[in-house]
This record gives C-alpha cells, structure tokens and sequence, in this order.
C-alpha cells in the first residue's frame, strides 16, 4: 500500500528519467506527499509527436492524488481512492477506462509505510532504492468534468502483492515499473490492458532498502526534511499476527 510518498529530485533528473519537460519552479522538493494533495504524473500526449521535433516524448502534468471515475456525480461523495488493487482494475467499472486509456507514471523518490511495534504505536518506514535514483510508480489517471464546465485532473498508484522484503511491514505495495517498461505502459495507443498485466508485479526483492524513521511524517502538514532522517536504534516489532488493512478497490 502507499498512503505517504515523498519526490525531491533535481528537476534535470526527472526530464532525463521520465522524458518530459518541466517548467521553472514547478516541483519544490516535497518529503511527505499525502492523499488529495497535487501530485506530478507522466503520460503520452494525445497528440502523436514528431520524431524530428525537440519536444520530449511525453508529458507532465499535476493531478490530484485521489483518483475520482469520469462517470461519479458528486465527487465529495466518493471515497478517497488513492491506491488501486491492479489484480481486478480490468474488471471494474471505475478504473476500466482509465487502464484501457489513461495509464500513467507517478515519480517518486521514496514512499512510507508503517509496521506496529510492542508498544503498540506505528513504526514509520522510509523505504528507497538501494541504490538510489528515482520510482516510477504504475498509475491510471481521470479527469472528472463537472456540470459547470469545470475540470479536475485526478490519479491513483496500482498496488500489488508485496515481495518478501516489504511484505513484514504490509501484504500490498505500489507497483514499480522499471525504466525499460516505460513506453510500454505509456503506449495506450497500441498496448491494450492485457499487453501491460505481466508488469503490475512485485519489484525484485533487492531493489529497496528500509530505514526506520521519527513519528514526524505522521503528521501529514509537516514538511521538513528530516523526516527522512534514520533512527539511531532499530525498533522492535510486534509479532506478526497478519495484516489485514488491505486496499479497499
């Protein structure tokens, strides 16, 4: 599951990584990302382009993290769908279109999960490939058109069940698509749901590393930088009983 995420790169990093063009200013480094907040997402434009042109060969665009189906009347009265199940996406009628047609990559630099300890409180995890550079989660995207014309762009991450790895601290996990398999998840033009299905799996158990962290990132207005920061003694967890908060879509 990914409830927190956090994208600090350099703004040169992700033009290369993700081929897109960004504009000046438009990602400050962000340590605690949260659910209806904007998030940056990557898609194809829906215009082919040129292959002797100088634009990049996809888009970036801001959408709310919280993904809302173009059909919903009243969107205050849909649950905030943040994580989507990539096992029965295909099946349902929320997120049918959006694979079919609105795949996206969701950038990321880490992501947060939470483990209970004796204590019985959370234990907060920072988790980051191990050998650094950035994450493009596998998202769907919509864009929800209200009565008076106006619009709002909104995304969810896909989640899968989670390796070995990260299966202690949650049974479910984003699902991270390798650079290799971009423009396959990309390329809704000629790649239906069934061609992309092998790639909403777990990544490979040696891609992340874990780092305990403060209870700063609990708090979803704070900011700061050192939330990331590791603890100096690793906390002791409480047995493993299952883990049966589970994406509810």
């Amino acid at each position: 599951m990914c409830g927190r995420f956090s994208l600090t790169t350099q703004k040169q990093q992700l033009e290369d990584g993700f081929g897109v063009a960004l504009g000046e200013g438009i990602l400050p480094p962000r340590f605690n990302i949260a659910p209806s907040q904007p998030i940056l997402a990557v898609r194809q434009p829906e215009a082919t382009r040129s292959e002797t042109g100088n634009l990049p060969p996809y888009e970036a665009v801001l959408v709310r993290w919280g993904f809302i189906p173009a059909w919903v009347k009243a969107p205050e009265q849909w649950p905030l769908t943040f994580n989507i199940r990539s096992e029965t996406a295909a099946e349902k009628r929320s997120f049918r279109n959006a694979l079919h047609y609105h795949r996206v990559i969701i950038p990321a630099s880490g992501f947060y999960e939470w483990q209970k300890r004796k204590n019985g409180a959370a234990q907060p995890y920072f988790i980051r490939p191990k050998h650094g550079g950035l994450i493009g989660f596998a998202g769907l995207m919509e864009t929800w058109s209200n009565a008076d014309g106006s619009q709002m762009d909104t995304a969810g991450i896909l989640t899968t069940n989670a390796g070995a790895v990260l299966k202690p601290l949650h049974p479910r996990q984003p699902v991270v698509l390798m650079r290799e398999d971009f423009a396959g998840w990309l390329d809704v033009r000629n790649n239906r749901p069934k061609d992309v299905q092998e790639l909403l799996k777990p990544v490979m158990d040696d891609f992340f590393e874990i780092i305990p962290i403060s209870d700063k990132i609990n708090n979803a207005r704070y900011l700061g930088a050192d939330v990331q920061e590791p603890l100096a003694e690793q906390p002791q967890a409480a047995p493993d009983k299952g883990n049966s908060q589970l994406d509810l879509f």
